[in-house]
């Protein structure tokens, strides 16, 4: 990039010049393990902030696109790894903020900086330049002598650049940077629209409303009203935690359907926060970009760089998954209706009905139900779990540190060493819903381990949205909690055990279709019998869970599984549609949605996971679109996988902890994904274990 591409340079007044000096964000952090310093960091840091970090990576690009030397591995691909270190800082920092802990001021600036990055990326990513060395490099990779690792980040390097639109003639690349900075301002917006609703909708339930209610829900729900300043008084809100839970115990079958109603509206209510027109041209840009880069449909553009490669090899998995799914979920549909009946009920089965009946229907038929076993699972307890289960399969021991500042007084850190006691990486959780946090749960990273410049630990965060417990008590975890605590945990275990030289292939840089294997397959300890026993003990009274329980507990987990699957499956055809269709077939989102759901068959009283307008995971930003699917692809893998474990005789068996270990958690990107599994495994995984999984392989019948 030639120097007349580079921002402006900040201004130097002696008023800047202060302002510059006392940047908590510009300068050099004294902070324990030179963790970002939240305590001293306000909203009006970080646009000088990133307009220096804008300014510093573009003279270091220009510096490699000019460099007169000829191409070579070092002045160009490890020069780009170098490059931008206070923009990934500075970007990591703001970030967590707008999703994990926003306010007004830090979602306005999250409009601006949205746009800005694009404009800042745009020309980087594009820079023909620049393009020119890397593909001199890769034309001549294998006379390069380059490491295994330097290979893998050669090709990488190589996509990505491509893939942007790099190699396209200048009218196209003018166009592509438009479309570019158009996405990143409605993706903005769409993630703005839907925390704007989750904000303002909220439901009072008075003691008259209780019924059904274990006690730890109602405390939970005070825990919510006292969080928005209302002391005194209880709450639903759409975060899972609370909604989950009030769908399947509360007797009011009219407050559930408010609620309900309420909670798949969100972005649909015809307001300032409705997200049907940013879907719209969303679809259209994509559409757009993919035809630019020469693919028939985005979904097409975007699955050529993952492990499923094409759409109808996504579709073939769906298919496959959704037939026995739905088989399973109108036989459960026609029991649910029959236990309506039983109890004298004179009503059609409806959606916000499912979860109630299901629930009834459980006990019924394993003798089980989420509240039973909620008092056994608190939270500090299953992140003990979570914790040991680290510790026995891969000798890393977490040490709570009260040192380190963080955003929220709610969050904590924990110091991970490996088994030497060596620091290893720095661990954040913060596990409570608030209105300043965004729906969902996820992982990320405010330090990516790497060892270019010496050996770089790790800061990872894991933020989640459970239900806080009130006046003392512990929160309590459901089920489904507890199996997402450790599922985040995987993710962040990916990235804390990273071991890589290079920042682009760390921790969780993988393909989309695989970064969810190592957190899924985390999942599968938190429902063993020998974590359990030891770590699911009674809140009150500190009695272990009960083995009979406990194997009601494990009875159950097939149980429903028609239902979730069918919520999820749908989901991801959804994605695939919006990203296979042309954009002109949904311009009406709901008409599309409708149309959809009829060709597949889906049962009138299931609702998508993530019915299109609350679609984070695919329309506030793009890592997932086209990708939903990724968590079923990646559950053939981990389904099978774990079956590693249980073919050795012992859930933390050491020789096949340290194969995991080194071929999935701590590779990074530095391995092809597929390569990885089957060195892990030996074996290509078998798909039939996925179904097995869910219950939902039919069984051949007896001779």
């Amino acid at each position: 990039m030639s120097d007349s591409h580079l921002p402006s340079a900040v201004s130097t007044s002696a008023s800047d010049h202060f302002l510059l000096k006392a940047n908590p964000l510009l300068q050099a952090w004294t902070t324990p393990f030179e963790t970002p310093p939240f305590d001293e960091i306000l909203p009006e840091h970080f646009m000088p902030a990133f307009e220096q970090a804008f300014f510093d990576h573009a003279a270091e690009i220009a510096a490699i696109t000019n460099d007169p030397a000829t191409p070579d591995f070092a002045n160009t691909i490890t020069a780009l790894e170098r490059s931008g270190k206070l923009l990934g800082r500075v970007s990591a920092v703001f970030y967590d903020l707008v999703s994990a802990h926003s306010n007004p001021a830090i979602l306005e600036l999250d409009k601006e900086v949205s746009l800005r990055q694009a404009r800042h990326w745009n020309p980087i990513m594009m820079n023909a330049v620049l393009f020119g060395r890397i593909v001199a490099l890769h034309d001549n990779r294998a006379e390069l002598g380059l490491t295994s690792e330097q290979n893998r980040l050669l090709e990488r390097t190589y996509t990505r650049f491509h893939r942007s639109g790099a190699g396209l003639d200048e009218v196209a690349k003018a166009r592509m940077a438009e479309i570019n900075e158009r996405l990143a301002q409605l993706g903005t917006s769409f993630s703005h629209h839907l925390l704007g609703d989750e904000q303002d909708w909220f439901m009072e339930i008075g003691e008259t409303d209780t019924d059904g209610l274990p006690e730890s829900f109602v405390a939970a729900a005070k825990a919510a009203a006292e969080e928005r300043g209302m002391p005194g008084r209880a709450i639903i809100t759409t975060s899972r935690s609370s909604m989950e839970p009030f769908l399947k115990s509360s007797t009011r079958r009219d407050l559930r359907e408010r609620a309900y109603k309420a909670f798949t509206a969100r972005g649909n209510n015809g307001n300032a926060n409705d997200n049907n027109a940013t879907i719209v041209a969303i679809l259209k840009l994509r559409e757009e970009t993919a035809k630019l880069l020469g693919f028939a449909t985005f979904a097409a553009y975007r699955l050529e760089d993952s492990m499923a490669k094409t759409p109808e090899a996504v579709r073939g998995l769906l298919e496959r998954v959704w037939k026995p799914a739905r088989a399973r979920a109108l036989a459960d549909r026609d029991a649910l209706q029959e236990l309506i009946a039983e109890e004298g009920g004179n009503f059609e089965l409806a959606a916000w009905d499912w979860r109630y009946y299901a629930e009834k229907l459980r006990q019924r038929r394993a003798n089980f139900d989420d509240a039973a076993i909620k008092p056994y699972l608190a939270l500090d307890n299953m992140i003990a779990a979570s914790f040991d289960t680290a510790t026995r399969l891969f000798g890393v021991t977490f040490h709570e540190r009260k040192d380190v500042p963080v955003w929220h007084p709610d969050v904590r850190v924990w110091e991970v060493k490996d088994a030497h006691g060596v620091h290893k990486a720095l661990f954040y959780g913060d596990y409570f819903a608030r209105p300043s946090k965004r729906s969902g749960a996820w992982m990320t990273s405010l330090r990516d381990q790497q060892k270019l410049d010496g050996d770089v630990a790790p800061l990872i965060l894991n933020v989640c949205n459970f239900s806080k417990g009130t006046q003392g008590q512990p929160a309590l975890l459901s089920p489904d909690d507890a199996r997402t605590l450790f599922h985040e945990f995987g993710h962040g275990l990916h990235g804390m055990l990273s071991n890589v030289t290079y920042p682009s292939l760390s921790g969780t840089s993988v393909f989309t279709d695989f970064v969810e294997l190592p957190s899924q397959l985390y999942e599968h300890w938190q429902e063993q019998p020998r974590v359990l026993r030891q770590f699911a003990t009674h809140y009150q009274t500190g009695e272990p869970l009960p083995d009979d329980l406990l194997k009601r507990f494990i009875a159950a987990r097939k149980f429903n599984q028609g239902f979730a699957t069918v919520e999820f499956v749908s989901s991801a055809l959804i994605d695939l549609e919006f990203h296979t269709q042309p954009a002109s077939a949904s311009t009406d989102v709901a008409a599309f949605e409708k149309k959809e759901l009829e060709k597949i068959g889906m049962p009138a009283e299931i609702s998508l996971r993530h019915r299109p307008t609350q679609f984070a995971h695919i329309f506030s930003g793009d890592h997932y679109a086209s990708g939903y699917y990724s968590y079923m692809w990646s559950e053939v893998m981990d389904a099978d996988a774990f079956g590693a474990f249980e073919e050795a005789g012992d859930i933390f068996d050491p020789a096949t902890a340290k194969r995991l270990h080194d071929d999935i958690y701590s590779s990074g990107g530095s391995l092809d994904p597929e390569a990885a599994y089957i060195a892990f495994r030996g074996r290509a995984p078998a798909p039939d274990a996925l179904l097995r999984r869910r219950g939902l392989l039919e069984e051949p019948e007896a001779a």
